[in-house]
């Protein structure tokens, strides 16, 4: 059975603001000029995360769709208890590792996987890994809100409903506590009846987290979760980052390097399939190592 150690331990970080990154309005660069594999500017070394620490670990894994890769040799470890962003361009390989962290791309027909990428210290890819307590394990939050056409209740007690729990009290619990979570309880708490298709995107999206939260996961993948949203919507969604940290292990795809900023502990930026950069947020956008990083975050290419 897959199982994932349980968290212990809060993870403290100090968020950016959005003046401190420097974007500059430079666009005439293109990815094909990108330069990957140059030396390293000097940097202050960072704390690694120890072996202990490291809720995932991925070490030479390499996916492809056929013959096309989507990422290749990607070798980081994500730290419990924290968020990482991942950034970087359009086709850049992004997605495609967040959801192989919980076998997303199994769907997909004609994919593999090579190299290792584990999770609670299990090879996901191993052929005894269940997939069902995978994905209940690490959840999964998408681009656009995709509540059920149920009610917000049986939203919310579905993934329960599947893990065998039928008393109508825990079910009860399970809602007030994961809507909470969620920060959408007051919002609804007197209509648990009503369509989840009749609530705002910005509604619908705290409730799909809400729906991730009742598995239990210690993971959630979220692949960005905010493109959708207007501005007071993603604001909602970001405090809910924040304060869903320590508690639940998160790892954010976004294109918005002012929310990857805001809202991350590390920040891994991904370019042409590969891992250029990975470290703390506040260094990689303020003294980048590789030039190509420094360069996606000055607005030359993206």
């Amino acid at each position: 059975m897959f199982e994932v150690s349980e968290i212990t331990e809060k993870t403290k970080s100090e968020s950016l603001t959005m003046e401190s990154i420097p974007i500059s309005k430079q666009s005439e660069a293109t990815a094909g000029k990108i330069k990957l594999d140059g030396p390293a500017s000097a940097s202050q070394p960072e704390t690694p995360i120890t072996p202990e620490r490291a809720i995932i670990q991925s070490r030479d894994f390499s996916f492809f769709y056929g013959s096309k890769m989507g990422v290749e040799k990607i070798n980081m470890d994500i730290e419990i208890g924290s968020v990482t962003a991942i950034i970087g361009p359009s086709g850049c390989g992004k997605s495609t590792f967040l959801r192989s962290i919980n076998r997303m791309n199994d769907l997909i027909p004609q994919t593999r996987a090579e190299g290792v990428l584990s999770v609670g210290g299990q090879d996901i890819y191993d052929k005894s890994t269940n997939l069902v307590n995978l994905r209940q394990q690490v959840g999964m939050v998408f681009q656009r809100p995709n509540p059920f056409a149920k009610s917000i209740y049986d939203n919310i007690t579905y993934g329960p409903k599947l893990q065998g729990i039928r008393s109508k009290a825990k079910l009860d619990e399970i809602v007030e506590r994961c809507l909470k979570a969620g920060a959408i309880w007051d919002e609804v708490k007197d209509d648990l009846q009503k369509s989840a298709l009749a609530l705002s995107g910005g509604q619908q999206q705290r409730l799909c987290i809400a729906r991730t939260l009742a598995t239990m996961p210690k993971v959630i993948l979220m692949d960005e979760p905010c493109s959708a949203l207007d501005p007071l919507a993603t604001a909602r969604i970001e405090d809910l980052i924040a304060e869903l940290k320590g508690t639940y292990t998160i790892v954010i795809v976004t294109h918005n390097m002012q929310q990857a900023a805001r809202v991350s502990d590390r920040t891994a930026f991904f370019c042409l399939g590969k891992l250029v950069e990975y470290g703390m947020t506040d260094k990689l956008f303020t003294n980048p190592r590789e030039q190509a990083t420094e360069d996606y975050i000055t607005g030359r290419f993206g």
